[in-house]
């Protein structure tokens, strides 16, 4: 080969040897640019979340979450809990007391809170809740038939028990034991308050049906706060209401199979 042909061969894998570090050092400047991008979008992510959040330390305002409760030692001594009664129909005690309120004032099928009355019960939702009310420390009973208007009721061995009825509200008793039965075609959050406006009672701070007094509500074991009527009705969740004094410490009901 010629001294000049080496001489363009030189040349030309110099040039090539130049443009292959061109390329190098562009991708190093596009991959610091990316990396540098992303991390201000990450930033600024960061930033958006701690600013909803209020830094991590409380809930997302109107975000699903779980009840506000306090340990039951901030209501300081409480009355042991009466005898349960007999077991009734559905397993679970009957308190051997008179009921808080009739169902004179109950819806009859019309929607409540956008809870239907429906000709048979819904399952795709199905769970059950306990409710216990105390007034002035004495026992009152959650009536069978809240929920279903037009109540047949059928005698067992172990009491009266709600069978049938013109219709079925998502939110139903059949036995005077506090199951709330929820069984519901959709699933959504259920609360004490639609319970409540289903059997048409009030329910506030200071009202529980036509009892009038301080109410301190009890969820699964603990102090519930806030308004009643936001209780959820979660499966299996053991809710007591007192209505002035003395407080009564909760006592568990046990939930048979199938409830």
């Amino acid at each position: 080969m010629s001294k000049a042909s080496r001489n363009k061969q030189a040349a030309r894998e110099k040039i090539a040897r130049l443009r292959a570090e061109q390329a190098r050092l562009r991708r190093r400047r596009i991959l610091v640019t990316s990396t540098a991008t992303a991390a201000v979008v990450l930033a600024v992510v960061a930033g958006i979340i701690l600013a909803v959040t209020g830094g991590g330390s409380g809930a997302v305002s109107g975000a699903t979450s779980g009840p506000s409760l306090a340990p039951l030692s901030t209501l300081g001594a409480l009355q042991p809990a009466p005898a349960p009664g007999a077991t009734g129909p559905e397993g679970v005690p009957v308190p051997a007391a008179a009921p808080l309120a009739g169902l004179a004032m109950a819806a009859t099928g019309r929607p409540v809170d956008q809870i239907s009355c429906q000709a048979s019960e819904q399952t795709l939702f199905h769970i059950h809740a306990h409710l216990a009310i105390f007034v002035n420390g004495k026992a009152r009973q959650v009536p069978a038939a809240i929920g279903v208007p037009g109540a047949q009721t059928q005698q067992t061995a172990d009491g009266p028990f709600i069978a049938t009825g013109t219709c079925f509200y998502w939110l139903h008793t059949h036995a005077a034991d506090g199951i709330i039965h929820i069984e519901s075609p959709v699933q959504r959050a259920y609360t004490l308050g639609d319970f409540f406006d289903e059997w048409g009672q009030p329910l506030g701070p200071a009202q529980v049906g036509p009892a009038a007094g301080r109410v301190v509500a009890l969820y699964d074991g603990k102090v519930y706060r806030g308004n009643p009527r936001n209780i959820p009705l979660t499966a299996h969740a053991q809710i007591q209401l007192d209505v002035g004094n003395p407080l009564i410490a909760p006592e568990p009901v046990g939930f048979p199979a199938g409830l």
